[in-house]
C-alpha cells in the first residue's frame, strides 16, 4: 500500500471518528441541558405550590369560613334587617373618683402582636397562656426566654414586655389617684331601653359588620410587615416537602428578598449575592391588592450533582463508545503503520537475500563453466580448485536458507532449550577465541573482564553460544578499521551480567528501537558491505526471553554501540 492510500485512509478515519464524537458531545449536552430545564421547571412548581399554600394559609376565605363555622350567620347574611326600636330616658348624672373599670375605660388593655404568636406558634408554645399576659412574662424571664428564642425574637419579645409594663404603669398610676367619693354633676346622662328582639337585631347587624370587616383585614393585609405575615421555619418545612415530591433531594439556599431590598436568610446562606443573582424566585402572596414586592428565592449549590445523576447512565455510555472508537482507530493506525513497515522490511529483504545469494550461485555458475572447458578440466589442480569454490559456495547456500527457515522457527516458537550446567566463563573464552582471529586480521583489539564468582550457569549451551557469536560478529562487521571490543562478565544476587561494546558506527535511537525486529538492519546507505539478513538480533532476543533473560543497548551515531545481556543463574 503506498503512502498516499495510508494517508487518505487515516485522515478519512480521523474524519469520521471527529465527527462521531462531536455528535456523541452534541446529543450529551443537549440531554444535560433538557435536565437542566427540567429541574429548573421542578423547582418553580415547588415555590409556586408553596406560595399558593402560604397565601390560603391567611385569612384569604374569610367569608367563607365564617359562613361554615357560624349557622346563624348563614342564614341572617342575606335577611332585612328591621330598624330597631328603642326608649330613651333621661337621669341625673354623677361622677366618682376613678376606679378599677375606669381605669380599663381609660386604657386599653395590650395584646401581642401577630409576629410574636407567630414565633410562639413555630416553637410549639401554646397560645393560651396568653389569657394571664402579667404571669406570662413574669415566669419568662431573660435566662428562660435566651433558650427558646433567637436574637431577633428576643428583640420582638422585650417590646411586647415593655408594652405590658408601661400598661400596668398606668393602672397603678390612676389607683392610687382614685377615691370611692360620688360627685353629683348638673348634667343628665341618657338610659336607653332595648327590647329583647332589638338586641337580637343588634346582635346580628354586628356579625355583618365584623364579616366586613374582616374581609377589608384582607385586602389591607398587603401592607404589614412579611414578617407579620409568615412563618419562616413553616416556609422552609413546605418548600422541602414540594421538592421531596418532584424528586429533588439537594440541599437548598432559601431567602426572602424583603420590599425594602435587604435579603433574609431562612436557613443557612453561605453567599446571599449569589443566592438572588442565580437563584429562582417567586412572588409572595402575589394576589394582595395593596401587596408589597417581596419574593421567595431558592438556590441549590449541588444543581449540577443533580443534572448529572440524571444523565449519567447515557453519558458513561458516551464516554465508554468514545473511547472504544478512539482505541480502535489508534489500533487500526498502527497495524497500518506496522503493516506498511513490515512490507517494507520484508522489501528490503528480498533485495537482500536476492544479493545474498546471487554472489554464490553467479560464482558456482562460473566455476560449472570453467569445469565444462575440456582444457581446464583436464589440469587436476584446477579441477580441485573450481570444486572447491562450488562446495564453498554451496555451503554458503545452505546456510543462508538454514537461518531463513531458523527464522520461522522461532517466529512460531518451535523450539525447545536443552537446559543443563554451563561455565560461563569458558563459554566466553571460546567465543573469544573464534572471534579474536578475525579482529587480529584487521588489526584490531579485543579485551574481556570477567568478575564472575560462581561461574557455573543453568542454560543451552548451544544456543548462549550462538548469542555471544552474533553480538561479537556485529561488533566486528559495524566497527570501522583496527576496531576495539570490550567484554565485562559480571554477577549481581542471583543474575549474571554481560557486555559487549565497541567503538563502531554507532546506531540512532530510532534504530534502537528498531534492531531487535525480524529482517531490520540497521541502514548503511548505497553500500551492501555489511553481510546479513537481519535476524541475528532478533534471534538474540528470541533466545534471551526463552532463557528469562534480558538485552538492552546503549548507542550514539558514530560513538558505537554497548549491549549489555542480563540471565538468571537458574531456570
Amino acid at each position: 500500500m503506498s503512502r498516499n492510500k495510508i494517508t487518505l485512509i487515516v485522515v478519512l478515519m480521523s474524519i469520521a471518528s471527529f465527527g462521531l464524537m462531536g455528535f456523541q458531545y452534541y446529543w450529551v449536552k443537549n440531554a444535560i441541558r433538557i435536565n437542566q430545564e427540567r429541574f429548573d421547571q421542578d423547582v418553580y412548581q415547588a415555590l409556586a405550590s408553596t406560595v399558593d399554600q402560604l397565601e390560603k394559609g391567611e385569612t384569604s376565605d374569610v367569608i367563607l369560613s365564617q359562613l361554615m363555622r357560624d349557622p346563624i350567620l348563614q342564614e341572617s347574611l342575606f335577611e332585612k334587617i328591621d330598624p330597631i326600636d328603642f326608649e330613651v330616658r333621661q337621669r341625673p348624672k354623677y361622677r366618682s373618683g376613678p376606679s378599677i373599670v375606669d381605669t380599663l375605660n381609660i386604657t386599653q388593655v395590650p395584646e401581642v402582636s401577630n409576629t410574636f404568636r407567630r414565633i410562639l406558634e413555630s416553637r410549639g408554645i401554646d397560645l393560651s397562656i396568653l389569657g394571664e399576659l402579667e404571669t406570662f412574662f413574669a415566669r419568662m424571664t431573660p435566662e428562660v426566654a435566651s433558650t427558646i428564642f433567637t436574637p431577633d425574637e428576643m428583640a420582638v419579645l422585650l417590646e411586647e414586655k415593655e408594652r405590658q409594663l408601661q400598661f400596668l404603669s398606668q393602672v397603678e398610676s390612676l389607683q392610687f389617684n382614685s377615691s370611692p367619693s360620688l360627685i353629683p354633676e348638673s348634667e343628665f346622662e341618657n338610659e336607653i331601653k332595648i327590647s329583647d328582639d332589638a338586641l337580637e337585631k343588634i346582635r346580628r347587624a354586628n356579625m355583618k359588620i365584623d364579616l366586613i370587616n374582616k374581609s377589608w383585614e384582607e385586602i389591607a393585609a398587603g401592607q404589614m410587615a412579611i414578617l407579620d405575615r409568615l412563618d419562616t421555619a413553616q416556609v422552609r418545612k413546605l418548600v422541602k416537602n414540594y421538592l421531596l415530591e418532584r424528586g429533588i433531594l439537594e440541599e437548598f439556599e432559601l431567602g426572602i428578598l424583603k420590599d425594602d431590598g435587604l435579603l433574609m436568610a431562612v436557613g443557612d446562606v453561605s453567599e446571599p449575592f449569589r443566592l438572588v443573582q442565580y437563584g429562582v424566585q417567586a412572588k409572595l402572596f402575589p394576589n394582595d391588592v395593596f401587596g408589597k414586592e417581596n419574593y421567595l428565592y431558592i438556590f441549590f449549590p449541588e444543581k449540577a450533582n443533580h443534572v448529572i445523576r440524571q444523565v449519567w447512565l447515557p453519558i458513561s455510555s458516551s464516554l465508554i463508545f468514545i473511547g472504544v472508537i478512539i482505541w480502535c482507530f489508534i489500533y487500526a493506525i498502527r497495524v497500518i503503520l506496522r503493516q506498511k513497515a513490515l512490507s517494507d522490511t520484508k522489501n528490503d529483504f528480498i533485495n537482500n537475500m536476492t544479493h545474498e545469494f546471487k554472489t554464490p550461485l553467479a560464482t558456482v555458475s562460473l566455476a560449472v563453466e570453467a569445469l565444462q572447458d575440456p582444457e581446464l578440466s583436464s589440469q587436476e589442480r584446477f579441477r580441485d580448485r573450481y570444486l572447491g569454490i562450488i562446495k564453498d559456495e554451496n555451503k554458503r547456500l545452505v546456510s543462508q536458507v538454514e537461518n531463513v527457515l531458523q527464522a520461522a522457527a522461532l517466529d512460531k516458537k518451535d523450539f525447545k532449550l536443552k537446559i543443563e550446567k554451563i561455565n560461563l566463563s569458558d563459554l566466553l573464552e571460546d567465543t573469544l577465541s573464534h572471534i579474536s582471529l578475525q579482529i587480529e586480521k584487521r588489526n584490531g583489539r579485543i579485551s574481556f573482564e570477567n568478575d564472575i564468582q560462581g561461574k557455573i550457569i543453568e542454560g543451552d549451551r548451544f544456543h548462549l553460544t550462538h548469542i555471544f557469536n552474533n553480538l561479537l560478529d556485529n561488533a566486528n562487521k559495524y566497527s570501522r578499521e583496527n576496531p576495539e571490543i570490550e567484554i565485562k562478565a559480571w554477577e549481581e544476587n542471583d543474575q549474571v551480567f554481560v557486555s559487549i561494546q565497541d567503538q563502531g558506527i554507532g546506531m540512532s535511537k530510532e534504530a534502537q528501537r528498531k534492531i531487535f525486529d525480524k529482517f531490520y538492519r540497521v541502514p548503511t546507505g548505497n553500500l551492501h558491505d555489511v553481510k546479513g539478513f537481519g535476524l541475528g538480533l532478533s534471534y538474540v532476543k528470541t533466545m534471551l526471553e526463552a532463557h528469562k533473560g534480558n538485552i538492552n543497548v546503549q548507542s550514539d551515531s558514530g560513538k558505537g554501540s554497548k549491549f549489555t545481556i542480563q540471565l538468571p543463574k537458574t531456570q
